[in-house]
């Protein structure tokens, strides 16, 4: 197998896609019918901001005591809303919290029983490439998208446009990856392009 990002008899599959694509679909399909083990960024980047946690620190030291709530956990809640509007303290969040994401994403990668490990993340970058094997970028159209927001978390048109505005646009995603899963498709045509990606990744 490829060595990749100081993994080594690893294979690193990196998935992306924009909010309301589906990646949660592709992500099942690995674990049960190619056995990944699933790593996703947003539930990594969660566990760090635990009280006590690297990220935790970091986030505090720099936003100040008001992202917390009275029992010293952090108030998600704040924390974006001060983010949400002012792109520079966003940008000094994410220089902070990135790098402690990358670092416990690739020591879970390492630490894996399994052969195969798939990272999930909504964000693409020559970081996240440079880990990974292959990457994969999930595709669905914005009206597919829309409506699954609207029906799976009661999202507003305007909450999920604003939050699609923010993400990477389909020609960047694109750039980023070696293959494309159409995920407006069926879910039997999803696994099928799946199968057919699957044959050209060693066992």
């Amino acid at each position: 197998m490829e060595e990749c990002g100081n993994v080594k008899d690893k294979f690193i599959l990196g998935i992306t896609g924009g909010v309301g694509s589906g990646k949660s679909r592709i992500l099942d399909i690995l674990q049960r019918d190619y056995g990944f083990h699933v790593i996703q960024a947003d539930q990594v980047a969660k566990g760090l901001m635990e009280p006590g946690m690297e990220g935790y620190h970091a986030v505090v030291d720099y936003l100040g005591p008001s992202v917390l709530n009275e029992d010293r956990s952090l108030d998600r809640a704040v924390m974006a809303d001060i983010i949400f509007h002012d792109p520079v303290k966003r940008r000094r969040v994410d220089e902070l919290t990135h790098p402690l994401v990358w670092k416990a994403a690739m020591k879970e990668a390492r630490e894996a029983r399994e052969g195969r490990v798939v990272i999930e993340a909504a964000i693409p970058s020559k970081e996240f490439r440079d880990k990974c094997s292959k990457m994969w970028y999930v595709y669905t159209s914005r009206e597919n998208r829309m409506e699954r927001l609207k029906t799976g978390r009661g999202y507003t048109r305007e909450k999920t446009l604003s939050i699609m505005d923010n993400q990477a646009s389909d020609e960047v995603f694109r750039s980023f990856c070696d293959s494309v899963i159409d995920n407006d498709k069926s879910l039997e045509e999803t696994r099928m392009q799946i199968a057919a990606l699957m044959r050209h990744i060693s066992p």
